[in-house]
């Protein structure tokens, strides 16, 4: 019973491995694709780097370089990347019962609480197994999306005008990219198509960076009324 017991419990772990793994390089080698936006938008690679180490959150980057690179205020660059990296806090909340860390692992942690590591850990069946997914999970994903990140920046440096390939739409793209798996539902879509028309309309006229505000604003109102 216990030697069958312990190796349930390997192959347990060999399948959190694996699963931290597979989810780490695929989100990771998304870096490549804000590394070189971040160059088409007029960031340093330097920048761009320490955007990847600093903040660590795929979709506050890309908002952060989006705004700034449209000719938007830092003011809202930082507004739009902080309201789109709430949820992680809100993920932080989730997650410290589960894990029951202090000191400088707390601090560690809150840095690699992301959409993935957070995904991978709540799908475990024991606690190791919770911990484990967190860990390698965000550790791992951190790894790849730094190192991918360098190389999409070098990338697009490469080429010279980055525009000139296209890279300027690398953006745009990228945030559909992230928006598209999640629209599975009648109000996710409703949200979207609403969330579309309201930044077209405000456009032509509002500064650079406060359609994307609005739209998250408008999401945020969808939720609390939810």
């Amino acid at each position: 019973m216990a030697s069958s017991r312990a190796r349930l419990g390997q192959n347990v772990g060999v399948s959190v491995k694996q699963d931290s793994f597979s989810v780490s390089l695929t989100v990771g080698a998304y870096g490549s694709a804000f590394g070189a936006a971040s160059v088409a938008a007029h960031f340093s690679v330097l920048q761009t780097c320490l955007l990847s180490l600093l903040t660590f959150s795929g979709a506050s980057q890309f908002a952060v370089i989006g705004v700034l690179g449209a000719g938007g205020s830092a003011l809202s660059g930082i507004t739009t990347a902080t309201l789109l990296g709430i949820r992680n806090a809100l993920y932080g909340v989730q997650m410290a019962p589960r894990l029951k860390i202090r000191g400088i692992k707390r601090i560690v942690g809150a840095q690699l609480t992301i959409d993935e590591s957070t995904a991978v850990s709540i799908t475990q069946s024991d606690e190791k197994s919770v911990k484990q997914g967190f860990w390698y999970t965000g550790i791992g994903v951190f790894v790849f999306w730094n190192i991918f990140t360098v190389l999409g920046a070098l990338g697009a440096q490469a080429m010279g005008d980055p525009s000139a390939w296209g890279l300027d739409a690398a953006v745009p793209a990228a945030f559909l990219g992230l928006v598209w798996p999640r629209l599975k539902t009648k109000s996710n879509w409703i949200i979207a198509v609403t969330a579309v028309v309201l930044s077209l309309s405000l456009a032509p006229f509002a500064p650079a960076g406060l359609p994307i505000i609005a739209t998250a604003l408008l999401a945020v109102i969808f939720g609390w009324r939810a």
